[in-house]
């Protein structure tokens, strides 16, 4: 059964910083792919970063060069390094999980994390 908890997101001023992790219950390298999406008070949740099966990372233009993904496969665990937030970046943050079993693809998420970004 996969699960998936997010942890480290919190108030933080313009310019700053948060690391958010998100642990799985499973294998990170038994899943189709793995990263974070976000959703804004009254937006559509949007992809942030993910890996995918093969280790490319793909990123939203909007955090390209200021958020980096990574991972530790020895933990099963995925991070989101933010640097340079903007008030634009506060959002709920999920963790998101895909599996892909012949042509099916099931998404898994976390119960999400907020980040706000205020002066």
């Amino acid at each position: 059964q996969m699960h998936l908890e997010e942890s480290g997101g919190g108030l933080v001023q313009p310019g700053g910083s948060l690391r958010l992790s998100c642990a799985a219950s499973v294998s990170t390298f038994r899943l189709y792919a793995i990263g974070w999406y976000r959703q804004a008070p009254g937006k559509q949740r949007e992809l942030v970063a993910t890996f995918s099966r093969d280790g490319s990372t793909n990123y939203a233009d909007s955090v390209k060069g200021r958020f980096t993904i990574s991972r530790d496969n020895t933990e099963n665990t995925v991070y989101l390094q933010t640097n340079s937030l903007k008030p634009e970046d506060t959002a709920v943050y999920y963790c998101n999980a895909k599996t892909k079993i012949l042509s099916t693809i099931r998404d898994y998420w976390g119960q999400g994390t907020q980040v706000t970004v205020s002066s």
